[in-house]
């Protein structure tokens, strides 16, 4: 099929494609279901990416509340996505970009100002083509230079909004060799009051995407248990599927135990037969099998971390719970988060605070809450407590060494009171003329200078770092001699702009602070500096003299 003008679009590009379709419900887990498939091919030797479609009318995920919808991720290059990617990220070992991420927005946004420009000269522009074949377009070129692709549809099938994508998709598949492409749907299997598990949903699920031109090659069942195997051939047989291609995919304690579960259901070799890759495939013996190594390890004790924040959703601080427990996967021990509501501290969440091995003061926006973290950060400076604080919670722990150590009453960032008299945070000088909110922060890879013979150079090993970002506001100017001059260290920097702080040795035994996000960079195989030194001042390791392997740029 030739390239046609009017859209750009190319269906060379790519080689391999699974996409992967929910049903039922939201939520039921089919990214880390298509992350877990994603892992296991990696193992076996194949060069693995991901596409997450996102039908929301949103360009990208930069303006949502995270009461709503979880965190915002952070891409290397700036794009702030779905947390899903990140999911993708941390499984698939590997650094995506906007690029992999669609959304109607961006979608519909691109399309619309090639109309306006001209491009389509005169024709009308419609779903289809136009919107489906600019759908296409991104997927294959997101793909290209890998074997193969793996493409969430986020949703559920029969949403409306999803349907221009189902028609992309179908059009995908006619445009594909069998074998080079595959359709796995997720769905949920329940459980009837007398402990039946039922299929009805499924059935129900799969006519619907059948309705649209669409068979599932592989079904995948989300259900508390194992599928029965009376259940799989019930499925198969109403959903026109073979038994084997009917996998179960039950509750797990910890979702990096889902490879290992899907894994021990053959889905992933039922995966490669279908894509007639199975023959290219590492044999099992020489592939990677760190990951069960790591997620398997039987843990020497437990920590105790205080999250101290204002989103009462785990999920809007997914990455920084995850980059614990990549730390304790480090550190070999048991990582238990303990939620703290900044906005209760008069209540009992001080008190749970306190009971707490280490404190960490996330990133967040807004008010609310800022003063439980600032007393929060307070007591951790105060008795010694091992404190990491993130973006948000580096900015309020200049502000509280500023109230409580430099006596600057008043002492605040201007983006949470514009009457401080000491506006210790500052707006960043090229966001002054800046309007718009969508993307328009400090955002993406950046990379940090290191002072030697800092805590900072200790844990990253070396006299920089790249992290990722997304700030509007910094370290005002005019005070980092004074703060400095009280002892609180300002040991990374981009420039003349403050990126790391720390209190030496002697002052207090861990406690650091980095403007950027180092969450978005931390995997199961590759923990952040940070969090693990983290927990070496928990374990009483010196974290100030263990060198963590230095980060990858």
């Amino acid at each position: 099929m030739p390239t046609e003008p009017e859209t750009d679009y190319d269906p060379e590009l790519g080689r391999k494609f699974i996409f992967v379709t929910g049903g039922v419900m939201s939520g039921l887990g089919k990214g880390i279901t298509a992350a877990s498939t994603g892992r296991l091919l990696k193992n076996a030797g194949f060069d693995v990416t991901a596409v997450k479609i996102d039908p929301y009318l949103n360009v990208d995920a930069g303006t949502m509340n995270p009461f709503q919808h979880g965190e915002v991720y952070v891409l290397k290059d700036g794009g702030e996505v779905d947390l899903d990617l990140g999911n993708y990220e941390r499984f698939l070992d590997i650094d995506m970009t906007f690029d992999h991420n669609v959304t109607t927005g961006k979608t519909y946004q691109h399309v619309i100002e090639k109309e306006r420009s001209g491009d389509y000269l005169g024709r009308t522009v419609q779903i289809i083509p136009h919107i489906t074949d600019d759908i296409k377009r991104r997927i294959r070129e997101a793909a290209e230079g890998n074997d193969v692709c793996i493409i969430e549809v986020g949703g559920t099938v029969g949403d409306i909004e999803g349907m221009p994508y189902l028609e992309a998709l179908r059009q995908f598949a006619h445009e594909e060799d069998e074998d080079d492409i595959l359709f796995t749907h997720v769905t949920l299997v329940p459980y009837s009051k007398n402990g039946e598990q039922k299929t009805k949903p499924t059935q129900h699920s799969v006519k619907e995407l059948r309705s649209i031109g669409l068979q599932p090659d592989i079904l995948v069942g989300r259900c508390s248990d194992k599928l029965d195997i009376d259940t799989k051939e019930k499925i198969a047989l109403f959903c026109d599927v073979p038994t084997e291609a009917v996998f179960s995919n039950p509750d797990v304690d910890d979702i990096y135990h889902v490879p290992l579960m899907v894994e021990e259901e053959g889905l992933d070799q039922y995966v490669m037969e279908e894509l007639d890759i199975a023959s290219e495939a590492l044999p099992e013996g020489e592939r990677e099998n760190r990951w069960r190594d790591l997620v398997t390890q039987n843990t020497e004790g437990e920590v105790e971390i205080a999250l101290v924040g204002k989103y009462d959703l785990e999920d809007a601080y997914m990455s920084v719970h995850e980059a614990l427990k990549h730390a304790g996967l480090e550190k070999n021990v048991d990582v238990n988060v303990r939620w703290v509501n900044s906005e209760k501290m008069s209540d009992h969440h001080a008190d749970r605070m306190r009971e707490a091995d280490a404190i960490v003061v996330p990133g967040g926006f807004g008010a609310r809450g800022t003063e439980g973290k600032i007393e929060a950060i307070r007591y951790a400076r105060e008795n010694d407590v091992p404190f990491l604080g993130l973006c948000l919670g580096f900015q309020m722990a200049v502000v509280e060494y500023a109230r409580n150590v430099l006596d600057l009453e008043g002492a605040h960032s201007a983006e949470l009171d514009e009457d401080t008299p000491h506006p210790v945070i500052d707006i960043l000088p090229e966001q002054y003329e800046i309007e718009d909110m969508g993307g328009t922060m400090r955002l993406g890879a950046h990379e940090t200078d290191i002072d030697a013979n800092t805590l900072a150079a200790t844990l990253y090993g070396g006299e920089s770092c790249t992290e990722r970002h997304r700030h509007r506001y910094e370290v005002n100017p005019e005070y980092i001699d004074d703060l400095e001059a009280a002892g609180l260290k300002f040991s990374g920097y981009a420039e003349n702009r403050m990126e790391i702080l720390e209190l030496a040795p002697e002052d207090h035994p861990y406690f650091i602070g980095t403007q950027f996000h180092p969450e978005f960079r931390s995997r199961p195989t590759r923990a952040s500096p940070p969090f693990v030194g983290l927990l070496e001042a928990v374990l009483g390791d010196d974290p100030h003299s263990v060198t963590t392997e230095e980060v990858s740029h």
